[in-house]
C-alpha cells in the first residue's frame, strides 16, 4: 500500500527558490496526532502567541529547506467542525476563511485526521475542503492501523475527496516525505484559488459513511489490551482509586526522585557563589551578586528539577491516553458541583499555571459553566507554588515513612496542600454555580484516544519548553524583584554604607506591613515576600534567600534553618495555606479581566482568594 495518493511527484520541478514566505495552516480534531505532527515537522523553530485582537494561543513554526526557502506553520486548536460552538472552533474558521484581522489566509491546509477512526474524522474533511484552498489531507496513526488489521485504498480515498491523501505515523516520524514535498511546492509561487466560501456540506456523517465504505476502509480492531485498561480506568469505583494511587505515586516521587538533581544544583549554586566571593574584591558589584543573584535567583533555581518532574508526569499521562479518561471520570465527580467534564481538563492544567488553564477554558461553550472555570483555577496548585511548598515542608516537617515507600510524611503533606486547593476550588464553583452562575448542565462528549507510549522527543520537547519559561522567569521577574529588594535593603545609606536590613527601606516597608500580617504568625521578612510574590509567587522564595543572605544567615546555615528561627510550626502551617488560597499572580488578573471583559469578576475573585487566605492562615496560626 502507497503511502501517499495524490501527492505530487518527488521528480516534480521545484518552485521557484526566489519566492516569499508561504503559510500553511494544520487543521485536525483533538486527539488526532496535530500537535506531534507539528512538533515533528517544525523541531525547535517555534513560538507561541496569541491572535491578533483575541485571546487563542497560536503556536506557529518554521519548516526550512536545502534551497533556503521556507514555509511557516501555524497549529491552529483542534475543532470537530466548522460551525463554532466556542472562541477555539470560532478563530479556526476565521482564520481559515481570511475573516481574522491582521492574519491572512492559508496558501494550503495539511488536514491531520485518524486514521483509526476513519469514518468519524473524515466529517471534518467536507467544510474543509469546500474552502477551495491546496489541501493534503494526512491521515495520522498509520502504524496502528496497520498493527491493529486496518486498511484502505488511499486512490480510492483520494479519488473521493479530490485532494492528495498521506498515510503518516506522526509518533514514529513515517511516511513524512509527501508532507515536506507539498510544503515544498506551497512554498513556490502563490496559487491562483477561487475566494473561500464555506459550504457546510448536508448530512456530514452520511457523507463521511460513503467516503470511507467507497474507500474500501476498514477500521482496525480495538487492541485486547485497551479494552482491558478501559475496564480497570473507566470502572465507577476501581477507575477514581486507581487515579488516586497515580497522583499519590506522582507526589511521592517529587520528594525521593527529585532530591539528588535538587542537592546537585544547591552544591553547584553554593560552590559558585563561593568562587565569585572569592574572586571579586569587596564591593557593591560582589554584594549584588553575593545576596541578590546568588541568594534571590539561586533560591529558586534549586527547584526546577520537581516542576520537571511534575511536567514530565503530565506529559506522560496526556500523550498516553490516560487523561482523556481521567476527565470522563472528572465528569461524573464535577457534576454534583454544577460543573462539566470539560472543565476538567483546564483545571488540570492549572496545577501547571493558572495563565494558560484559563485561555484554555475557550473550549467551553456554556458562558457561565466558562465563567465559573475561570474564576476557581487559581485554587489548583500551580507551579509556582511547589517551591514554597517544598521550602516549607522540608524546613518543619522530617521526612518519615507513612506507607512504607510508597509514601512519605512531606509527600503527604503537599498531597494534603494540593488537596485543599482542589478543595476550595469545588466549594467556590459550587456556590457560583448554585447562585450567580446558575445554567443548565451540557452534555460532555470526548473523543477516546487510543492508548500509545508517548515518545521522548516529544516530552523533551515538552520540558525543554517549560525549562525555558522557568528560566525566562528566574532571568527576569524574579532577578529584577531579587536586585530591587537588594537596592531598596542598601538604602539609604548611613555615613556612606549600607544600613541594617531592618533599617532600610525594605525594612522600613516590612515593619510598615507587620501589624496586619502579625496575627497569622508572620513578622516583617514575611511581609516583603508577600509584597513581592505579587509579581509571581515563587518569588518569595528568592526574597527571603536575600533578605538572610544579607543578614549573614546565606554563610552560616540554610535558608529552612532561617525559617525555623523566624517561624513558629503553627505560623510556618498559616504561610502554606495562605499561598494554597491567595492569588498573588498579577499575570492570572491580568488574563482574568482580559477573558472576562473587565474588571468586576477578577476584583471579586482576588477579593475573595485574599480574605479566604487571611482567614485560613489566621485560623492555623491560632490552632496548629
Amino acid at each position: 500500500m502507497s503511502l501517499c495518493a495524490g501527492c505530487p511527484s518527488a521528480g516534480a520541478p521545484a518552485a521557484p527558490p526566489a519566492s516569499p514566505l508561504r503559510t500553511v495552516a494544520l487543521v485536525g480534531p483533538p486527539n488526532s496526532g496535530k500537535s506531534t505532527l507539528f512538533n515533528k515537522l517544525t523541531g525547535l523553530r517555534q513560538k507561541v502567541g496569541n491572535f491578533p485582537g483575541v485571546t487563542v494561543e497560536r503556536h506557529t513554526g518554521q519548516v526550512f529547506f536545502p534551497d533556503g526557502r521556507a514555509v511557516t506553520l501555524i497549529d491552529l486548536p483542534g475543532v470537530y467542525s466548522l460551525s463554532p460552538r466556542s472562541e477555539d472552533e470560532q478563530v479556526t474558521r476565521d482564520v481559515l476563511t481570511g475573516a481574522l484581522p491582521d492574519t491572512p489566509g492559508p496558501d494550503a491546509i495539511l488536514l491531520i485526521l485518524d486514521s483509526t477512526i476513519l469514518a468519524r474524522q473524515l466529517m471534518l474533511a467536507a467544510p474543509i475542503l469546500s474552502l477551495r484552498i491546496p489541501t493534503l489531507v494526512v491521515l495520522n496513526m498509520a502504524d496502528d492501523l496497520r498493527g491493529r488489521g486496518g486498511s484502505l485504498d488511499l486512490e480510492a480515498l483520494a479519488a473521493q475527496l479530490g485532494a492528495p491523501v498521506a498515510l503518516v505515523s506522526a509518533r514514529q516520524g513515517e511516511g513524512l516525505e509527501p508532507l515536506f514535498e507539498f510544503l515544498r511546492n506551497s512554498a513556490g509561487a502563490p496559487q491562483p484559488r477561487e475566494l473561500p466560501v464555506l459550504q457546510e456540506i448536508p448530512k456530514c456523517r452520511q457523507w463521511a459513511g460513503r467516503v470511507s465504505h467507497r474507500s474500501g476502509y476498514h477500521p482496525p480492531a480495538p487492541p485486547l489490551w485497551t479494552r482491558r485498561l478501559d475496564a480497570l480506568f473507566l470502572h465507577p469505583v476501581a477507575g477514581p482509586l486507581t487515579f488516586l494511587g497515580v497522583v499519590l505515586l506522582v507526589f511521592q516521587l517529587l520528594f525521593t526522585a527529585a532530591a539528588p538533581l535538587m542537592d546537585g544544583i544547591r552544591f553547584l549554586v553554593a560552590a559558585s557563589g563561593r568562587w565569585v566571593e572569592a574572586v571579586l574584591p569587596a564591593s557593591p558589584l560582589r554584594s549584588l551578586l553575593i545576596e541578590g543573584v546568588w541568594g534571590g535567583v539561586g533560591s529558586v533555581l534549586v527547584f526546577l528539577p520537581q516542576i520537571l518532574l511534575l511536567f514530565l508526569f503530565i506529559g506522560v499521562l496526556e500523550d498516553s491516553g490516560y487523561l482523556a479518561r481521567a476527565a470522563l471520570i472528572a465528569d461524573r465527580t464535577m457534576a454534583r458541583f454544577g460543573l462539566q467534564g470539560k472543565s476538567f481538563i483546564p483545571l488540570l492544567s492549572a496545577y501547571a499555571c493558572a495563565v494558560p488553564a484559563i485561555l484554555s477554558t475557550r473550549t467551553i461553550e456554556n458562558k457561565r459553566d466558562r465563567v465559573a472555570t475561570i474564576l476557581i483555577a487559581p485554587f489548583m496548585t500551580c507551579s509556582a507554588r511547589l517551591p514554597v511548598y517544598t521550602l516549607i515542608i522540608a524546613a518543619f516537617l522530617p521526612n518519615r515513612p507513612l506507607a512504607g515507600a510508597f509514601l512519605g510524611t512531606r509527600a503527604a503533606a503537599l498531597l494534603g496542600l494540593y488537596a485543599l486547593g482542589f478543595g476550595a476550588a469545588v466549594a467556590t464553583a459550587r456556590i457560583l454555580k448554585s447562585s450567580v452562575l446558575k445554567s443548565e448542565r451540557t452534555p460532555f462528549m470526548l473523543e477516546m484516544p487510543s492508548y500509545r507510549w508517548p515518545t521522548f522527543q516529544s516530552l523533551g520537547l515538552r520540558l525543554l519548553d517549560r525549562a525555558k519559561v522557568f528560566l525566562r522567569r528566574a532571568g527576569t521577574v524574579i532577578l529584577a524583584v531579587t536586585v530591587g529588594l537588594w537596592a531598596l535593603a542598601h538604602l539609604p545609606l548611613q555615613e556612606g554604607k549600607a544600613p541594617p536590613i531592618e533599617q532600610s527601606l525594605a525594612g522600613t516597608l516590612g515593619r510598615t506591613i507587620e501589624p496586619a500580617i502579625r496575627p497569622l504568625g508572620f513578622n516583617w521578612k514575611i511581609g516583603i515576600g508577600l509584597v513581592t510574590s505579587l509579581a509571581a509567587r515563587e518569588v518569595i522564595v528568592g526574597t527571603l534567600g536575600t533578605i538572610y543572605g544579607m543578614e549573614g544567615d546565606a554563610h552560616s546555615q540554610s535558608l529552612q534553618q532561617s525559617l525555623q528561627k523566624d517561624l513558629t510550626p503553627g505560623a510556618a502551617v498559616a504561610l502554606l495555606i495562605f499561598f494554597a488560597f491567595a492569588m498573588q499572580c498579577i499575570s492570572t488578573i491580568a488574563v482574568v479581566r482580559r477573558e472576562t471583559g473587565g474588571w468586576r469578576w477578577p476584583a471579586i475573585q482576588f477579593s475573595y482568594m485574599t480574605a479566604l487566605a487571611f482567614l485560613g492562615a489566621f485560623l492555623a496560626n491560632h490552632l496548629v
